[in-house]
């Protein structure tokens, strides 16, 4: 139950489950130490030593970021394109659409990162309060005053309010906190956190203050309070997997939970590596015996039983661990590839009422929404300054989708190989394993060839000779 301002509803709650998880996985092996046993457990009769030592030496295989970025880059490869419908003063907003130097495709970029990551987003279209100063559009047009997008992420989210006006599910109120810098003397600076309550045609920020109820939680009090001339919430959600109005899911949650068990399964390996390879000495019968180990010293026993050897692992846990690890990194890589498979076409009546998204991959899908809802947010941007035609459409690249899952994680493999996080030789390993290339040519003969291939040059110069 939410008792004050500040708190969670139960819907927002739910979704925050992974949160923390995407969090830590995106902040790279840092985060994940810091971590500590919430991702990484403490053995049983482990001591705190050498728990210690092994968290902080162990490394994250960043699979669940690098699948986020190598999709993100998938629609972002080529400029978005507006259409003719877009005003040329909406055109002229989006190439610093927040006010902070990010242009539109900037600016969607992150968005559709953040809905792969965390599973949604949103936008909030907000205009700056003139407080009066400003009486006419054209006062406003003159000081340079605009809406502007806010990227409102999902952990900032506390709560909202629907109501089904005119047959479609309207917010009718949205909560979220935020950080405000304010001077804190002639030079410093003090962070402040408000929730901003947002309403059709107004606004209300909310502060924590020093008071106290009856259960000795602070009070949140009303520190400022405005109207708005547009008569509706200026938000839209931004979804990855939706589960529901303004509620949405992670579409790698699974791929997270993988890169979890890769990251313990990897510290087990190291451990395993570093006993392996301190061999113990062991020694029998030797009595009071002096032991003296070096190239050029020897140990004289007198018991004809005495033993004096060095037991070293056999080595077999060790490769079952690794079979393991290139195991699980593979089914990382289809998890995420998955979302670059086109769906095969409806078969039924029925599947093509209940399921409009035939032909299409899940990032695809999810590039379209968020197609969608950049659409809507500049139009609710030409909605604040009274020019409701001006918003028009705006398009982002889609023609990425694959048949088949091999294709695809092949596609997520040659863009690491390209930003320079896989090499040449296992991306070819990896087009052999999936029968691109036949099992029968041998890399380094293959590296001779390339080599030897001469320049292709312009075919355009070719046809003119």
């Amino acid at each position: 139950m939410t008792s004050t301002v500040r708190d969670t509803s139960a819907a927002v709650d739910a979704m925050a489950e992974h949160y923390p998880l995407i969090t830590a996985l995106l902040g790279g092996t840092a985060a994940m130490r810091k971590a500590a046993k919430t991702y990484l457990p403490q053995w049983p009769n482990e001591d705190n030593n050498s728990y210690t030592n092994r968290i902080n030496t162990a490394t994250l295989f960043p699979a669940f970021s690098r699948t986020c970025e190598v999709l993100t880059g998938k629609p972002f490869s080529k400029p978005i394109t507006f259409g003719e419908d877009v005003s040329d003063q909406v055109q002229e907003w989006c190439e610093n659409i927040d006010l902070q130097g990010h242009n539109l495709h900037a600016f969607a970029a992150a968005v559709c990162f953040h809905a792969i990551s965390y599973g949604g987003c949103g936008i909030l279209v907000d205009f700056p309060t003139t407080k009066g100063r400003l009486k006419t559009r054209a006062d406003e047009k003159a000081a340079g005053v605009r809406p502007y997008f806010i990227h409102l992420h999902a952990q900032n989210i506390l709560g909202w309010r629907a109501e089904r006006i005119n047959g479609v599910l309207t917010l009718t109120q949205l909560r979220f906190v935020e950080n405000v810098s304010e001077p804190d003397g002639a030079f410093g600076e003090k962070i402040v956190e408000q929730v901003r309550v947002l309403y059709p045609g107004k606004w209300e920020v909310w502060r924590e203050s020093e008071k106290v109820d009856a259960n000795g939680q602070k009070i949140w009090i009303l520190h400022d309070k405005g109207s708005t001339s547009l008569k509706k919430i200026p938000y839209v959600p931004i979804y990855g997997k939706r589960t529901g109005f303004m509620q949405t899911i992670s579409p790698l949650v699974e791929l997270a939970y993988m890169n979890v068990e890769h990251w313990q399964s990897k510290s087990d390996q190291q451990t395993i590596l570093h006993v392996a390879r301190v061999p113990i000495l062991f020694g029998r019968g030797l009595e009071n015996t002096p032991i003296t180990v070096g190239a050029s010293s020897a140990v004289i026993a007198d018991s004809v039983d005495a033993d004096l050897k060095f037991v070293e692992h056999t080595g077999q846990a060790i490769e079952a661990g690794r079979k393991e690890l290139l195991d699980l990194e593979d089914r990382m890589r289809q998890t995420g590839a998955e979302l670059l498979v086109i769906k095969p076409g409806n078969r039924t009546v029925a599947q093509t009422v209940s399921d409009n998204e035939s032909g299409m991959c899940a990032l695809q899908r999810i590039v379209q929404d968020l197609e969608n809802s950049l659409d809507e947010a500049l139009q609710l941007a030409a909605e604040w300054v009274g020019q409701p035609e001006a918003g028009g459409h705006i398009q982002i690249f889609s023609d990425f989708g694959v048949a088949t899952l091999a294709e695809a994680s092949l596609e997520l493999l040659r863009d690491m190989n390209m930003d320079g996080t896989l090499s040449d030789e296992s991306l070819y390993r990896e087009a052999q394993r999936r029968g691109v290339i036949s099992p029968d040519v041998d890399w380094e003969t293959e590296k001779v060839r390339i080599k030897a291939n001469a320049p292709k040059g312009d075919p355009q110069l070719k046809l003119q000779d």
